[in-house]
């Protein structure tokens, strides 16, 4: 009889070990997704921040007016940084980038200076670069502006078409994981209705019976959600030795923000399925708990 009443409470028992391990797949899947969308921001951020805007000066530009223009552009909301960039750099640049020096056919230098300056993100778009343009273009002491339309062109158009898909991935992944996860902590407690009837029948308390189930839905939700965490921390490492350029990418403020998302979500929705399915038993009839 004793041996028969141990081998019932352990049925009783939920398998949380499947459970957590559950759970903690799903937000595993959750964070690479996370990772990749905050590598992809930054990834924008690079692109942008690399776009680069030459205003050609005119030659025999007296050096002070190349100076007022290069103090203009600098303190115009728009400018990142600015660089003036004379002839002699201009040719060692034109070399260093694999071209064919030219002072053994041309006894000048053809190659005009410049000021080469890069602007902040926002303004990383044809409306804003064409009026940037024109204002910089009012300068006499400037010949011709050039930035890499084409460059532009598609770095918006593929940006745009990246966050709809990264977004409708989101949705959908964010979905699947509520379900999955309450799905988890329904299976696992269906093993334990038996259990929470049977307190109510003794006159237990909704409170008093939900308790125990719900702090113990906090410390595996809690558990799942540091697996996970372990488990993306370890992938990112390795990524980041099989590929070093990742680590330019690599966002601590937003990395702690992902992790600290999914120990929102592993508690929460682990905290919320458990004291739902708990509810769910104590209003049931007995009958229909069969």
């Amino acid at each position: 009889m004793t041996t028969t009443s141990k081998f019932s409470a352990k049925r009783s028992k939920p398998n949380y070990f499947f459970s957590i391990l559950g759970v903690a797949l799903v937000l595993f899947i959750l964070g690479i997704l996370g990772w990749i969308v905050i590598n992809a921001n930054k990834l924008e951020e690079y692109l942008r921040g690399n776009v680069e805007i030459q205003a050609f000066i005119r030659e025999n530009t007296p050096q002070r007016e190349v100076d007022s223009l290069k103090a203009y552009i600098a303190a115009q909301p728009y400018t990142r940084q600015v660089e003036y960039i004379s002839k002699d750099e201009a040719r060692q640049r034109f070399i260093k980038d694999g071209n064919d020096d030219w002072s053994r056919v041309l006894d000048y230098n053809p190659l005009p200076a410049s000021l080469d300056f890069r602007v902040k993100n926002e303004y990383v778009n044809q409306d804003s670069l064409s009026v940037i343009t024109r204002d910089i273009q009012q300068h006499l002491i400037v010949q011709e502006v050039k930035y890499p339309v084409a460059v532009v062109d598609n770095l918006n158009r593929n940006v745009r078409q990246a966050e709809m898909i990264l977004l409708a991935i989101v949705i959908l992944l964010a979905v699947i994981t509520i379900v999955l996860i309450d799905t988890t902590i329904k299976l696992a407690m269906f093993s334990n209705r038996f259990l929470i009837k049977t307190m109510q029948m003794v006159g237990a308390t909704r409170v008093f019976i939900a308790r125990p189930f719900d702090l113990k839905a906090v410390v595996n939700g809690l558990i799942s959600a540091l697996i996970a965490i372990a488990a993306v921390a370890t992938l990112i490492f390795w990524a980041e030795r099989a590929l070093p350029d990742l680590k330019a990418l690599r966002d601590n403020m937003l990395l702690g923000i992902l992790f600290g998302g999914l120990l929102f979500i592993g508690v929460s929705i682990t905290f919320l399925s458990t004291h739902r399915s708990v509810v769910k038993y104590l209003k049931m009839k007995l009958d229909d708990l069969y």
